[in-house]
């Protein structure tokens, strides 16, 4: 979410304008692209955004918006009154040290996020981000109460080659690797094939399907059977309203990691109102 504190702020009441009748029941993360299901005290089991547990009706969203760190503070103020959580877009893995531009997990915390963003694509690709450093701070962000959004996701050459599984396998345990399977309800892993990201061309329900059924796969074989359940896994890439309900409709689909599309608060209204009802 590339806004100004005033934009991040005008964002935030549009958006509980537009979700208000009726209360939204869903969980999901904006950050300009991204969404996260689970309760703000431990991750759902696999089914749909934010499953919480047995329901007559919707499962219920979570909803955790990202803003950049300038507006961290200002939108954790804005959403008290509302069904908001709030998620840093990244951090940095050291609590004291000469780091400067870097925010620490404990700056997160106090800013009022609950969720942070590591390795992003973007933070892959354009930064030089490493699996090492995505271990690193997967590991700050629980050490402080931060529920991490693990990234990972097949460049488009990657796939081609037939390098995904191979891909996803590899950042999955590097990025988990200082991880204990007794925090497996903290953590969410967001699937973003790099090569949809912005494209316009989102992978089919079956490519994300065959890609979430190998991360569970992966999980499993990490933590056991247990952990791996506790484990939601969302899908993040070109996602948008006119195909929110075919993702969140299909099997090993945990939820949604929302970019662009989230940047319009009416059309990320009205991605949630679709994935409430799926």
């Amino acid at each position: 979410m590339h806004k100004t504190i005033p934009e991040a702020n005008a964002f935030v009441d549009r958006l509980a304008d537009l979700l208000r009748q009726p209360p939204p029941p869903a969980e999901i993360v904006g950050t300009g692209g991204a969404r996260v299901p689970g309760s703000a005290g431990g991750g759902p089991p696999p089914g749909k955004v934010g499953t919480g547990g047995a329901s007559a009706g919707p499962p219920p969203v979570i909803i955790v918006l990202a803003p950049p760190f300038t507006a961290l503070s200002s939108v954790a103020a804005a959403i008290r009154a509302h069904p908001f959580a709030l998620s840093a877009q990244d951090l940095h893995w050291e609590e004291h040290g000469a780091f400067t531009g870097e925010v620490s997990a404990s700056m997160l915390k106090d800013a009022g996020c609950r969720y942070v963003i590591v390795g992003h694509s973007e933070r892959r690709q354009v930064f030089g981000e490493t699996n090492a450093a995505v271990q690193k701070k997967s590991a700050a962000a629980l050490r402080h109460g931060l529920r991490p959004i693990l990234c990972i996701g097949e460049t488009s050459d990657q796939r081609a080659s037939g390098q995904t599984e191979q891909v996803l396998s590899v950042q999955l345990a590097e990025g988990l690797a200082a991880v204990a399977k007794e925090r497996a309800g903290e953590v969410v892993i967001a699937y973003e094939p790099v090569w949809a990201i912005g494209s316009g061309h989102p992978a089919t329900p079956d490519q994300a399907r065959e890609a979430h059924r190998h991360i569970r796969t992966r999980i499993r074989a990490l933590w056991g059977q247990d952990a791996a359940g506790q484990v939601p896994i969302i899908y993040g890439g070109s996602v948008t309203s006119d195909n929110i309900a075919e993702l969140l409709a299909t099997p090993e689909i945990d939820g949604a990691l929302v970019g662009s599309a989230c940047l319009d608060p009416l059309q990320f209204a009205r991605i949630l109102t679709i994935a409430r009802a799926v």
